[in-house]
């Protein structure tokens, strides 16, 4: 602006200026045109100027007049020339005397004139008089010449002042543009004029386009300003605009408050039959002009609309609450429950939840065609209510409400509820049906009683959408209960039902399935010949069915695997095989499951008090002794199970009677909050902590290390050894000599008589005999006979040849060949298993009850169901 305003003046000072200098060069101009014609007229009219001319010199006569007049005119030079053009006085006198060139006609002719013309002295201003004589003819020519560089000069000496008067008034116009364009710069903050005009339009558009009135009100109480909606509201005139706001029929209230002068902040008043929200400030602040502006907004539909909002919030919120506590347990009961507790008191004062039994038990629903419900959840603002309780069978009347809601999956609104529930002040009743995958799981009901607007459309919406999402959550947890069913059925099928009869360790177990599922965690305790016994604990990696199949697979493998009598490491070894063909099966059924897999072996014999282990994978075991320390013996470390393809390596460990062997799965020592390390040292803590039975010492393992929520299962297998007696054991070395087979059947018969096992010395004696008589003449020495004395009489003879006999039928005209047939039908079990040295050849007998030695039995043992019942075996 200040820029514009100093252009403008600078235009007008240059237009001024110029017009002064033109005007100064005109004046000039037009002064040396009448001094000159001044000075020639009266030159030639002067006194005796004829009479010069008519003289024999009229230059002498005439040149010094000339010279004196000229000065005293003023101008450059007095000419006077006949009218044949000759010079008679100049100011040059060198032109006296010439021919004179210029435009003297019209002189000639007898009138006087003026020009410009460029004559001996240049451009200049002249004036021709012509000189008459008495008749009144022409005689000379008088002329009178300024030039032009004169008139310029008397211009320019004016100039200085011209210009001078020039920069003054600009200066005085800036500076004065200035102060104003500064005053104006601070009023509209820096904005230019585009800038202000665009606010200027966009404050108009947005003050009149508003859904709030704004009124600006003077000092003196004038109304100044109102936009379109404060007109609408307050019913303002036309003319309101420069009147008093007490003069505009606006009504006490509003006029009161507006003409108050008070600071007023969201203040509710009437106007008619409205509703104003007002807000009134001073626009003094900050540099304002004094006065107060006024806003006002109808909230009359805004109340209206804020009640809906409300009730509308309410229900989100319903429905928020109710999506974060329904289904956070997979169990169909809590949910069904978590849905009547969403209901109540935000939504309803009584809510309930009937399920059909078929889907509580787990089981598929059987469409609409529900015969029985039952009560799974029950939720009320006080315990005082007519409803059955959580547990109850409620009966359907096909013709009641809730009977036409299960047959047409629809909701139902009674506004006439049942007189029992009139009695409890319930007054409206809503049913909604459980759909989902469009089966009729049940139905839930809300009650009305204290709240004393009925159910309506907007509620039933709720209601419905509620349900709807609970339905799915109860779906799914009834899914899960019975896929979990199945699971844990499987899984324990797939488990050891008890402990089988052994006299070589007091066994105590515990087995506790994971919270979130079955898993693939096993045990067993296998008998083996020669009163040994096998320890098998196993942890199948992941979760499901697919951990307790493959479970099962390993614990049979197991079973038959320790039927041939393996050592643990070549028992791991098949193992091992096994789970990478189950891996090749998988992977050609397109199914990218790795079986993943650990296990402990240990064998156990009670004679020598020997353990022999190894393991896959798997923890270290934790051996008790009998003096209360406790160890993790060093086993070598085996790959787990089909995952790399390395052999096993057999541990063997000297035990003393009594001491307990712990074997356990990781979920016992390893959890989310407590790193293995922690859970190993607690477990050596608990296990050092007096002498326990093999039972107990399971029960305060759990106690101690049982985490609160198990996400892995638990098995744990605690075995105390017992050492077979020296006089049940019976060992002779047999030499190489068929003669002393009858020496050795003569000792076995006297050994029985000393156990009292007279009526099985024939067949043991045949036994004795048949295995002996083998071992001498097929196989090369030492050859060792053993008799064992325990749950059954085991005969054992070792020699040192690794090759095995295999049992034949001999036909009528073979004369060898039937020992082992003999021997396979007066035993109960026989067979044959390796040693480091050779082989073992072992047959077992049933004792009588009233053989079988009186050896303590086997300590309880607990399973640990998932409905955490105890079950003794």
């Amino acid at each position: 602006m200040f820029l514009l305003q100093l252009a403008v003046m600078l235009l007008i000072v240059v237009a001024a200026l110029g017009a002064l200098v033109v005007g100064a060069r005109r004046d000039a101009t037009a002064d040396a045109q009448s001094r000159t014609l001044a000075a020639a007229q009266a030159f030639a009219n002067s006194p005796g100027i004829l009479t010069a001319l008519s003289g024999p010199d009229p230059t002498a006569a005439l040149q010094p007049y000339a010279e004196a007049a000229r000065k005293a005119a003023g101008v450059d030079a007095i000419i006077v020339y006949r009218l044949d053009g000759i010079t008679l006085t100049h100011s040059d006198p060198n032109q006296i005397g010439k021919h004179v060139i210029g435009p003297y006609a019209q002189a000639a002719t007898g009138k006087p004139f003026t020009s410009t013309f460029h004559g001996s002295l240049g451009l200049s201003v002249i004036s021709a008089v012509p000189v008459k004589a008495a008749d009144g003819s022409v005689v000379a020519i008088v002329s009178s010449p300024v030039t032009v560089g004169k008139v310029q000069q008397r211009v320019n000496q004016q100039l200085p002042v011209l210009f001078g008067g020039a920069a003054v008034a600009l200066a005085i116009g800036a500076g004065g543009t200035s102060l104003v364009s500064r005053r104006l710069q601070r009023q509209t903050r820096g904005l230019g004029p585009a800038e202000m005009t665009r606010m200027y339009e966009h404050h108009d558009a947005v003050l009149h386009a508003v859904r709030e009135g704004v009124l600006i009100l003077g000092e003196d109480g004038r109304l100044l300003l109102a936009n379109d909606e404060a007109s609408r509201i307050l019913g303002l005139p036309v003319d309101c605009e420069g009147r008093p706001i007490t003069e505009l029929g606006l009504g006490d209230p509003v006029a009161e408050l507006l003409a108050s002068g008070r600071v007023v902040t969201d203040g509710a008043v009437g106007s008619g039959d409205r509703l104003l929200s007002v807000n009134i400030r001073a626009t003094d602040r900050n540099g304002g002009p004094p006065g107060r502006v006024a806003t006002l907004r109808d909230s009359t539909e805004l109340r209206a609309l804020s009640d809906k909002a409300e009730a509308a919030h309410e229900r989100l919120k319903v429905l928020y609450e109710a999506s974060s506590t329904i289904g956070t347990t997979l169990d169909v009961v809590p949910t069904a429950q978590a849905l009547a507790d969403a209901a109540v008191p935000n939504f309803a004062d009584h809510a309930t939840v009937d399920l059909a039994e078929s889907v509580l038990q787990g089981d598929e629903p059987t469409g609409t065609r529900i015969l029985r419900l039952r009560r799974a959840g029950l939720s009320g603002v006080h315990p005082d209510t007519p409803f059955h309780p959580v547990g109850a069978t409620i009966p359907i009347d096909p013709s009641a409400p809730l009977g036409r809601s299960l047959q047409h999956g629809r909701s139902v609104i009674e506004a006439d509820p049942t007189s029992d529930a009139v009695d409890h002040g319930i007054h409206s009743v809503l049913r909604v049906p459980l759909l989902a995958r469009g089966q009729v799981l049940g139905v839930a009901a809300f009650w009305r009683a204290a709240s004393p607007a009925p159910f309506d459309q907007d509620d039933l919406s709720l209601a419905e959408e509620l349900v709807a999402r609970a339905a799915v959550r109860i779906d799914n947890a009834r899914r899960y209960t019975r896929e979990h069913r199945m699971s844990v059925t499987l899984q324990h099928s797939l488990l050891p039902g008890g402990l089988p009869e052994q006299s070589a360790l007091d066994v105590a177990y515990r087995y506790l399935p994971a919270e979130a599922g079955v898993g693939g965690d096993w045990f067993d305790v296998i008998p083996l010949p020669g009163a040994r016994v096998a320890l098998v604990v196993g942890d199948v990696v992941g979760h499901g069915l697919h951990a307790a199949a493959t479970m099962g697979q390993l614990r049979t493998a197991v079973h038959n695997f320790s039927s041939l009598d393996l050592p643990p490491d070549e028992l791991l070894g098949h193992l091992d095989d096994l789970v990478n063909q189950i891996d090749q099966d998988r992977a050609a059924r397109d199914s990218d499951a790795i079986t993943g897999a650990t296990c402990l072996y240990a064998i156990y014999d009670p004679v020598t008090l020997r353990c022999t282990m190894a393991r896959a994978g798997h923890l270290l075991p934790a051996l008790v002794h009998p003096d209360g320390s406790v160890e993790f013996p060093e086993l070598p470390a085996g790959p787990p199970l089909g995952l790399v393809d390395l052999p096993f390596e057999n541990a063997e460990l000297q035990l003393r009677e009594g001491t307990r062997l712990v074997l356990y799965t990781d979920g016992l020592v390893e959890d989310r909050s407590r790193d293995i390390d922690v859970g190993l040292e607690l477990l050596r803590t608990t296990l050092g902590q007096g002498d326990r039975s093999p039972d107990d010492t399971c029960e305060a393992v759990l106690n101690a290390l049982l985490p609160a929520n198990p996400t892995d299962d638990i098995a744990l297998l605690v075995a105390r050894t017992r050492a077979l007696p020296a006089d049940r054991v019976a060992t002779w070395h047999v030499p190489a000599d068929p003669a002393a087979v009858a020496r050795v059947r003569a000792d076995v018969a006297e050994r029985l008589t000393e156990w009292g096992l007279d009526e099985m010395a024939f067949a043991t004696e045949l036994i004795v005999s048949e295995l002996v008589t083998n071992a001498i003449r097929y196989a090369v020495g030492p050859i060792q006979l053993r008799l064992l004395r325990d749950r059954a009489l085991i005969c054992e003879v070792s020699d040192g040849s690794s090759t095995s006999p295999h049992l034949r039928y001999a036909v009528s005209t073979d004369e060898g060949g039937r020992g082992l047939f003999l021997i396979a039908q007066l035993s109960e079990r026989w067979g044959t298993r390796y040693t480091p040295n050779g082989k073992v050849i072992w047959a077992e007998q049933h004792l009588h009850e009233s053989a079988t030695p009186a050896v303590e039995g086997p300590g309880e043992t607990t399973l640990v169901t998932t409905e955490g019942r105890l079950e003794s075996s």
